[in-house]
This record gives structure tokens, C-alpha cells and sequence, in this order.
């Protein structure tokens, strides 16, 4: 059933007693009578309250499962990942052109500029990432996932090296360039899922496993999520 149409259902059921308070209230004002009118506006006013805080849990669970909650996982994680570390929910759950197979998974950049050092890593977050099917066993989608995850991870290091040719770096150079890598990642993740077509095109999923794995090892000395910056 469309998703539209489930929370159009839901709304009227929900709303069905400010309906038929309300034509009541059209009823009875013809007569002069206001008495419905007060009812009325106490039973709206009442839905709305109850309505609010469930449409505000809905939002929460929908952006982070906190019934299922698992903390951020770094990328010296990778390896261990699998499909059961995916507890994101999708209320209203969808298909990938029509496949039920399918997942995507959640990867932040994090910073933090100190005076003589910067720390900057790649986070996986468990409760924010969403598979169909906890239970798959499909290989080729998880490493879809999982290299999305490796991709973070590679302009983290990438992040590090630039800041290391810097030679007197100042916090505004430091953020300008976390800004920027940060954006050239959100574009070549995007890039990434277009041209494997979410893991379905085998020959270009393979390609860029290639590539990401080599640039990873070229970058290899910058694994470290902490650098020191020369005084």
C-alpha cells in the first residue's frame, strides 16, 4: 500500500471523533447552540496534544532506533560489520526497484581541531543504517555497504595528509579543508552508488573495491585518527 495513503488512513481514524464532533458543532450552531462548539475545540485541542509527542517519537526512531541502540562503531570495525549490526528502522519499508534486497548504511566524518593536535575518523552508525533483512546473507550487497563505509575512511586519511602539507596550519585552514573533503566525499559517494547502481553492475562494484582498497594502503601512515601539528 502507498505510504501516503497509510498516513491519510491513519489521520482519518485518528480524527474521526473531531469529524463527527464537528458536524455536531454545524448542526447545533444552526440552532444557536454553542455548547457543541466548546466541546469541539476541547477535543481538538487534546488530539493535537496526544498527536504531537507520537509524530515527535516517530521522527526520533525514524532518524535513530533507540529501542535497538548500538554507539557509532570506528573504522577499525570494518571487518567485523555484518547485516545484524544494521538496527535502523524503516517504518514504511520500501524496495529498490522493485528488489527487496537492499540496504544503506550511515557513515559521518568526525573532527575535533586542538591547538597542537587534530583528531579526525570515520564513523559507522549501527542504529542510524537500515537493511531490509536482518538475516541476509548477501556477500555482495554487505560489501556494497561496507565500501561506503571504507570511502569515509579514505577521505579521513585524505583529510590528514593535506593538513599535514600545510605549513603553519591555523584552525580556519584546518576546518576549510575538512569542509571541503567532507564535500568531495558526499559527491563521490554518490558517484559510487551511480555507477555500481547500488552493487547491481558487478564489474564497476569490483573496480572500485580495487581502487578504494590501493588508495586505502597508499594512505596506510594516516590511519591513525590523532596527527600532531609541528609548532
Amino acid at each position: 500500500m502507498n505510504d501516503s495513503l497509510v498516513i491519510i488512513i491513519f489521520l482519518v481514524i485518528y480524527f474521526s471523533p473531531v469529524l463527527y464532533q464537528f458536524r455536531i458543532v454545524i448542526k447545533e450552531n444552526k440552532r444557536g447552540n454553542k455548547i457543541p462548539l466548546k466541546r469541539f475545540k476541547k477535543i481538538l485541542k487534546y488530539s493535537f496534544l496526544i498527536l504531537l509527542p507520537l509524530i515527535i517519537g516517530f521522527a526520533i526512531l525514524t532518524h535513530t532506533n533507540f529501542l535497538d541502540y548500538e554507539k557509532p562503531q570506528t573504522y577499525d570495525k570494518v571487518d567485523h560489520l555484518t547485516f545484524k549490526n544494521f538496527r535502523g528502522l524503516e517504518f514504511f519499508k520500501k524496495s529498490l526497484y522493485g528488489n527487496e534486497k537492499f540496504a544503506y548504511v550511515v557513515v559521518t566524518i568526525e573532527s575535533k581541531v586542538n591547538d597542537d593536535s587534530v583528531t579526525v575518523k570515520s564513523l559507522f552508525h549501527p542504529s542510524r543504517s537500515f537493511v531490509y533483512n536482518t538475516q541476509s546473507n548477501n556477500k555482495e550487497l554487505l560489501s556494497h555497504e561496507l565500501y561506503h563505509f571504507k570511502i569515509t575512511e579514505l577521505y579521513v586519511r585524505k583529510i590528514k595528509q593535506a593538513i599535514l602539507e600545510l605549513k603553519k596550519p591555523h584552525k580556519e585552514e584546518i576546518e576549510n579543508i575538512i569542509q571541503k573533503k567532507t564535500i568531495e566525499e558526499r559527491e563521490f559517494q554518490r558517484k559510487y552508488d551511480y555507477e555500481t547502481f547500488h552493487s547491481y553492475v558487478y564489474s564497476e562494484q569490483k573496480k572500485y573495491e580495487r581502487n578504494v582498497d590501493s588508495l586505502l594502503n597508499l594512505l596506510s601512515e594516516f590511519e591513525n585518527p590523532t596527527i600532531k601539528l609541528d609548532d
